[in-house]
């Protein structure tokens, strides 16, 4: 059988008007992932892979090569004197260098764990925070290969303006040579490149609005669409344009933005000299009209365009569920997935497609672990061998009468339009290019084509992906600005004043208060399992998992929300659950330290039961919830720590809270903030 695998490789743009990146992302990811798929992909010889690398990836990179502080604003403000920094910025700067995964970047880390914990810092304390920072985003082969960030990581901090210049100059250097990477690993055909549209657009939306509704009918849609083809068009001629300027080639084949695909966005790929495109299987099924997954593993044909189709279920294993065992265990649990593949599919070819960045902070050791156990399985398994997409081309294919309408989520276009926020952003795109059109004639073509631009920015398929209550980010502020300051700029370019509204955010207010409330009273529930006592739960704090780690479409989790306060005898927590993820689970552990508590509570069956674990009681009964009391009097300690796992068949599926550690000041009154 062949497997192909395409790690998809994006950032959305972060320049404002002035060029200037908000958000150093582009960077972290360098540093940490865009340099270290490959290299762990080459370290096992015979595999071969496809890396998708997207346009406002390629062109923020290169911004890094020479003087950071100048384009992007963190640096800026990284090596700037902290005495200097003002109010704003000094906030700004403490909520990027809290943004760590806790468990897999900041854990282990004494010095960092500490400084992350804190919630006032001197001057020194926040300058080591900084510099621990950008260490904990140095993936593997740096912390394998650099001598300067190994000896910065063993230290305990104290770091100095000379370490700060230090490390950013060695890093630097490090991301200056990724795309030569690329390249000579292109030479070598271990692996193939190809790219997206320019600014990684929904095109069926911009082709043609009803497309949301064809794949969804209850789909909202803005009112008085316009049809964006010749800005559709233009987002792939100039995708190749950039493509060749970085790696000398012309690219042969796409992943559209989101997997998102139409028969006319086909077409255009088609048009623009395209040999391949790759999508999601649901829309095979949906095109074919069967569910059949027979029809999954072979590579398709359609209007001479070839198609690849992601297995949903194995790239999402991956993606979101592998981090959860051990990576040998992991390894072995995708191989015996395609050893029954190979023996129910002749020739068989299964596509991988998913986020080359993203998952690996999830995981443990930036997810290296993961890969070096799964490459060394792929390479001694006998019956496969890898291929990239050029090698995919040459294959036979199946042939494909139709092609419907939808993108890799849910086979929908849900997720960038339908919701209030969504919908607003796509009015404004459109009142913004009715408005242009009226007072084109009088720009000379310089200012025309600065407009153009600002358009194709603001069809970018992430700032829609923040708007809604669908996914979360503590900078979906920062999005919102930077989506308006597009079109904004269009209209300071037209000189012409633009829409009130668009003054104002279309994001509500929202911060991590969405998914980490604080408790507002003392409460003292009846511990029964049942989801009636609800309103006994009024006042309690919330942890909302669903809100808390959505950078990707994370599929449905066991527990989406925790509940939890007390009283002055106990601690008390719910654990909501999703009702289909819930059903295999058998058990949620729940871990204390200093204290040295682990308990295994059960889960799935009807259960009340009241016990001891050590000196200390604890009650937990479950039904339709769990819910748990522990009472704190054997509790010796006034700040602990809790960890809540999810377990189905011995193996974590889930681990709680999602943001890292929940820390209690068990005789809180309510005058200080009660956790981290």
């Amino acid at each position: 059988m062949n497997l192909a695998f395409l790690w998809h490789m994006h950032q959305p743009d972060y320049r404002n008007a002035d060029g200037v990146m908000q958000m150093p992302w582009v960077f972290l990811h360098a540093i940490k992932d865009y340099y270290d798929m490959p290299w762990m992909l080459e370290r096992h010889g015979t595999l071969k892979a496809t890396f998708n690398i997207t346009p406002p990836l390629i062109a923020q990179l290169k911004l890094y090569y020479e003087n950071p502080q100048a384009n992007d604003k963190f640096f800026a403000l990284w090596l700037r004197d902290i005495s200097t920094l003002n109010r704003t910025e000094y906030r700004w700067m403490l909520k990027i260098c809290k943004s760590a995964h806790f468990e897999t970047m900041v854990a282990g880390f004494e010095s960092y764990e500490r400084l992350y914990k804190q919630e006032s810092y001197t001057n020194a304390e926040f300058f080591d925070l900084q510099v621990w920072f950008l260490l904990s985003w140095c993936g593997v082969y740096l912390r394998q290969n650099s001598t300067l960030v190994q000896e910065m990581l063993v230290r305990e901090g104290s770091f100095s303006l000379d370490d700060k210049h230090a490390l950013l100059h060695e890093l630097t250097l490090f991301v200056r040579g990724i795309f030569d990477y690329y390249a000579s690993l292109k030479e070598r055909d271990i692996i193939s490149i190809s790219t997206t549209p320019l600014n990684h657009p929904i095109l069926p939306l911009l082709l043609d609005m009803q497309n949301a509704k064809i794949a969804n009918e209850s789909t909202n849609t803005p009112k008085y669409a316009i049809n964006l083809e010749e800005d559709a068009l233009l987002q792939i001629k100039r995708a190749q344009e950039l493509f060749v300027d970085t790696f000398g080639f012309k690219n042969d084949g796409f992943w559209p933005a989101e997997g998102a695909v139409d028969v006319k966005s086909a077409a255009l790929f088609k048009k623009c000299g395209a040999s391949w495109i790759a999508t999601d299987e649901e829309i095979l099924f949906r095109s074919s009209g069967t569910r059949a997954r027979e029809l999954l593993y072979a590579p398709y044909e359609y209007n001479g365009l070839t198609i690849a189709f992601r297995d949903h279920e194995l790239s999402d294993l991956i993606g979101f569920n592998y981090r959860f065992l051990e990576p040998q265990n992991a390894a072995d649990d995708f191989i015996s997935r395609l050893q029954n593949i190979h023996k129910n599919h002749d020739d068989a070819t299964v596509f991988i497609i998913l986020d080359g960045e993203n998952a690996w902070e999830f995981y443990k050791n930036n997810g290296f672990d993961f890969f070096d156990a799964l490459y060394g399985s792929l390479k001694s398994a006998a019956f496969l061998q890898t291929l990239h997409m050029q090698d995919v081309l040459e294959l036979p294919k199946k042939p494909l009468e139709h092609l419907a309408a939808g993108s890799w989520i849910n086979g929908e276009f849900n997720t960038w339009v339908g919701h209030r926020e969504k919908t607003r952003a796509w009015e404004f795109i459109y009142i913004t290019k009715r408005d242009y059109e009226h007072h084109q004639e009088l720009l000379d073509s310089a200012t025309q084509e600065r407009i153009r631009e600002h358009f194709l920015a603001a069809e970018c398929s992430d700032w829609f992906w923040w708007y809604g209550d669908d996914h979360f980010t503590e900078f979906g502020l920062e999005f919102d600005a930077l989506f308006r300051s597009h079109l904004l700029d269009i209209y300071t370019l037209m000189q012409v004043a633009p829409p009130q509204d668009l003054l104002e955010p279309i994001i509500q207010n929202r911060s991590s208060s969405d998914f980490l409330l604080q408790p507002q009273s003392f409460l003292s529930p009846t511990i029964s399992g049942k989801h009636g006592s609800f309103f006994e739960w009024i006042g309690s704090g919330v942890i909302n998992e669903h809100k808390s780690a959505s950078t990707m479409d994370l599929p449905k989790t066991p527990i989406k929300k925790i509940l939890y306060g007390y009283d002055e005898q106990n601690l008390y927590f719910a654990f909501v659950p999703h009702k289909k993820a819930i059903k295999e689970c058998e058990k949620l552990r729940i871990i204390i330290d200093p204290i040295g508590f682990s308990e295994e509570l059960a889960m799935g069956e009807k259960s009340h039961t009241t016990a001891k674990n050590g000196d200390i009681v604890y009650e937990a009964a479950y039904d339709t919830w769990l819910e748990v009391r522990i009472e704190k009097a054997a509790i010796k300690e006034q700040k602990i720590s809790l960890r809540f796992e999810v377990l189905k068949e011995g193996t974590v599926v889930q681990t709680l809270p999602g943001f890292g550690v929940l820390e209690l000041d068990i005789e809180c009154d309510f005058s200080e903030r009660w956790f981290v």
